[in-house]
């Protein structure tokens, strides 16, 4: 089972070859993967490292956690895991899980059936008093 390891906290200007050299002296069992922005290919100031044993884990927290690397101090935890329910496959939900039975509480501009729509009052009052003064023909 592999254990994911967050790093964050780290220094703009990112060696990776020069971190990858501080894990080796842990174990040579970690890996490290920084996050990169996508525009600029830059690291994002973090970055998630796995290793097979939860004892080098365990090391490398210890050892790595408030470290000065290149002026910034490392910040070294476990990383949660995602709730898998939250995930989205090509943007779409998780299709074997139903959706939830609620009922819905839905805004409406509409107004009231014994209120006359504000928008048109002035149209309203204008149309009464013209059928108001016509002159029936009987």
């Amino acid at each position: 089972m592999s254990i994911r390891i967050y790093i964050g906290n780290l220094p703009q200007g990112f060696n990776p070859k020069e971190f990858d050299s501080i894990l080796k002296s842990i174990s040579d069992s970690i890996r490290f993967k920084a996050v990169l922005d996508k525009e600029t290919k830059e690291c994002r100031g973090f970055g998630f490292a796995t290793t097979n044993n939860e004892e080098n884990a365990n090391l490398l927290i210890q050892k790595l956690n408030g470290f000065e690397f290149n002026g910034s101090k490392l910040r070294v935890e476990l990383s949660e895991k995602k709730d898998s329910s939250s995930k989205r496959s090509s943007g779409n939900l998780n299709k074997n899980k139903k959706r939830k039975d609620f009922k819905k509480v839905v805004h409406s501009d509409a107004p009231d059936l014994e209120a006359p729509d504000p928008r048109w009052a002035g149209e309203l009052s204008k149309l009464k008093d013209l059928l108001a003064n016509q002159k029936t023909l009987a």
